[in-house]
């Protein structure tokens, strides 16, 4: 007798345990930690704001630590030693990986946005802009073999203009401090993303002249990817994690730029709400944000293309190889 009534009173204690820790018996309240490095903080990357924000990530019982990792360099070392799960990143990372021959490489499972986020400022307005007007101008670029670089020597060749010749191109500085040497005086042209780029023509610091997203076309240019290994090890995980995103996509392409500026706000803390309202305006209308997660052939294709344009592609890499659709697929299909 006494010994089925221990048994009992282990068995309450095992219960009541339970319902105060519900991670580690599954109950319905169960979190998972999930770390993502983002490259830099954006409103390009408006969506990943809105899931964190509308509690899209909670929805599906996921906990999320974000960080930002200035520089796609940073971010992906940061994910292949194992400090974050996941990287938001240019997918040309992924293919930089692939092409050093990983016995684990990077896949790509969640689009978050399908055009280059970058626009042309220059420090003076002429009132007309062609692009001719750069020839032999300073311009403050980007790291060479990222993204923002590669883009825009595509949107230079495709307007015959040679950005290592017909330039004076600036490339050795920081992608973190690209900002700030252009507000102290550096080069006549840079590229910068937004908010920044409505910042400075708020502050009379340049004027925005072109955009190399709309030049450049559709691109699988920012991407949630892992490890193979870990997408293996936590494939709920990644559908929980894709569905959050299908659900975020949708939130943003549904409503206006001023309800997206407010529901993001929290992450710009030091920015005027009406330059988030400019910035998301922006990318809204050239169609910036994907809205799913999939990412297809076509986009792909291009991204070969303009990684072959700067010289930075060993071989063309099939997307099956490194692109891992079925999250996307599946997030489309049942996420309302």
């Amino acid at each position: 007798m006494w010994k089925e009534k221990r048994t009992i009173v282990a068995a309450i204690a095992v219960l009541l345990l339970c319902s105060t820790v519900a991670v580690g018996c599954g109950g319905k309240n169960a979190t998972t930690k999930v770390k993502i490095g983002e490259v830099t903080r954006s409103v390009f990357y408006a969506p990943e704001y809105v899931a964190l924000e509308k509690g899209f990530f909670k929805e599906e019982g996921l906990d999320v630590e974000l960080q930002t990792i200035p520089g796609g360099d940073k971010t992906m070392t940061a994910l292949l030693s194992n400090a974050i799960d996941v990287a938001l990143v240019g997918s040309e990372t992924s293919i930089y990986v692939y092409q050093q021959g990983s016995d684990d490489p990077v896949i790509n499972f969640a689009q978050l946005t399908q055009t280059d986020g970058t626009f042309l400022v220059a420090r003076d307005d002429s009132g007309t802009f062609n692009w001719d007007q750069l020839r032999g101008e300073v311009f403050l670029g980007q790291r060479k073999g990222g993204m923002p670089q590669m883009a825009g020597e595509f949107t230079f060749h495709k307007q015959g203009i040679d950005p290592h010749k017909d330039l004076e191109l600036i490339q050795n500085i920081d992608f973190a401090n690209i900002a700030s040497a252009f507000a102290s005086g550096t080069g006549q042209y840079v590229q910068l993303f937004e908010p920044q780029a409505s910042i400075f023509e708020k502050e009379g610091k340049g004027h925005v002249v072109a955009s190399f997203g709309v030049e450049s076309g559709l691109l699988p240019y920012t991407v949630f990817m892992s490890k193979q290994s870990y997408i293996k090890d936590n494939a709920n995980t990644v559908q929980k994690f894709t569905n959050a995103v299908q659900k975020a996509q949708t939130w943003v392409a549904e409503h206006s730029p001023e309800e997206i500026a407010d529901a993001i706000i929290p992450y710009f803390k030091d920015t005027d709400r009406e330059i988030i309202i400019s910035a998301v305006k922006r990318y809204q209308e050239q169609g910036t944000y994907a809205t799913d997660p999939q990412l297809d052939d076509a986009e792909w294709n291009n991204l070969l293309d303009v990684m072959e344009n700067a010289g930075e592609l060993k071989e063309r890499v099939a997307r099956e190889a490194i692109v891992d659709n079925s999250f996307a697929e599946k997030a489309k299909s049942t996420v309302k």
